[in-house]
C-alpha cells in the first residue's frame, strides 16, 4: 500500500462511499436488492441479482475491478478481473448501507412483484 492509501490492486481506503443507496438508480422509481462499493473510487452501485446491475456497468465504463458488499455484516471482495474473490484492507467509514435502510430498498421504490424482476 502506497503512502495515500492505494494499494496496487486498485484499492483505495480512503475513498468514501458516494451515499446510502445505487448511485446510478433513477431517484424516483430505482430500486436494489443488495448494494456494491467500489474498492477505488467509493462509487455504490446495485449488486448483479437487481434490475440495472450497476456494480458490474461501473466496473465496464471504469476498468475498477475489486467491490466489496456494502451491506450489514458483509465484507467480502470480489474482483471482476479474476472473477473470483479476494481478500483486502478495511474501506473507509461508513462499511455498510444505514441499518434502517430495508432490503430491497430503498422504501416506496420496491415494486409488489419485485421477486420476479430479480436476475439469477
Amino acid at each position: 500500500m502506497t503512502s495515500d492509501g492505494v494499494t496496487n490492486d486498485g484499492i483505495d481506503v480512503n475513498a468514501v462511499p458516494s451515499g446510502p443507496g445505487c448511485a446510478d438508480c433513477d431517484p424516483q422509481t430505482g430500486w436494489w436488492l443488495h448494494l456494491r462499493r467500489c474498492a477505488e473510487c467509493g462509487h455504490i452501485g446495485c449488486c448483479d441479482s437487481s434490475p440495472s446491475q450497476h456494480a458490474t456497468a461501473h466496473y465496464a465504463r471504469t476498468g475498477h475491478p475489486v467491490i466489496q458488499s456494502y451491506e450489514p455484516g458483509e465484507d467480502w471482495m470480489w474482483d471482476f478481473a479474476t472473477a473470483d474473490y479476494v481478500e483486502g484492507p478495511p474501506l473507509a467509514a461508513p462499511r455498510h448501507h444505514p441499518l434502517d435502510q430495508p432490503v430491497p430498498g430503498p422504501t416506496g421504490h420496491v415494486p409488489q412483484n419485485w421477486q420476479s424482476l430479480l436476475h439469477e
